[in-house]
């Protein structure tokens, strides 16, 4: 598993432990219990089986336990997602623009780039748009995916918490170079962000 190195990264790691965590109790569980019915109902042990008719205890733990956990996973997945979905007030916005096979990306001040730079420890909505076909815009270091479709605007957002290079990908097979449209996001220092930032440059077409 990738180090978390933003917020969505860290809440995406947690919700995937918990739901790990519960799989495998319930795994040591069921594995115990069967291996343990084989040996206790074993036919040497138990010629003339016992017929059995209902347990009604036994029926409402197995439907109200089951339930519960269903409940605490959607809980804990909702909260993260929740989480993912509402962005700060001031979050820095960056338009991101797919097209076949490359990716650009919009600051506020007209700066345009095919490397996403970002300054660490500041929230960043990234409000995507697809020029031609269906994309989808990865960072699997932060955890974070997002399908980009023409004609309709959609989000995300997160906050970079160390400063590095990561990859970007396009997660949506999108034609024969598909395998070509990777950039990186690149996380800096505040004050390093704001040279580059203000640095004219000649945008990119």
């Amino acid at each position: 598993m990738f180090p978390d190195v933003s917020n969505s990264a860290h809440i995406v790691s947690n919700v995937f432990l918990f739901v790990c965590g519960i799989t495998v109790l319930l795994l040591v569980l069921v594995t115990s219990l069967m291996v343990y019915f084989v040996i206790k109902y074993n036919k040497s042990r138990n010629t003339i089986p016992v017929n059995i008719e209902g347990n009604t205890l036994l029926e409402i733990i197995w439907i109200v336990v089951p339930t519960l956990i269903v409940l605490a996973m959607f809980y804990y997945g909702w909260i993260g997602f929740k989480e993912m979905r509402t962005v700060p007030k001031d979050a820095m916005v960056v338009k991101v623009n797919g097209y076949m096979w490359s990716w650009l990306f919009e600051y506020a001040n007209g700066k345009q780039s095919g490397i996403l730079n970002l300054p660490a420890g500041k929230p960043v909505k990234l409000e995507l748009s697809s020029r031609d076909v269906i994309h989808s815009f990865f960072i699997p270091a932060f955890r974070v995916k997002e399908d980009v479709v023409p004609g309709k605007g959609n989000y995300l957002w997160f906050k970079p918490l160390k400063f590095g290079s990561y990859d970007v990908f396009c997660a949506e097979y999108c034609g024969q170079k598909h395998y070509s449209m990777l950039t990186k996001v690149v996380v800096m220092p505040e004050e390093e962000f704001k040279t580059w930032y203000g640095r004219e440059e000649k945008k990119m077409k």
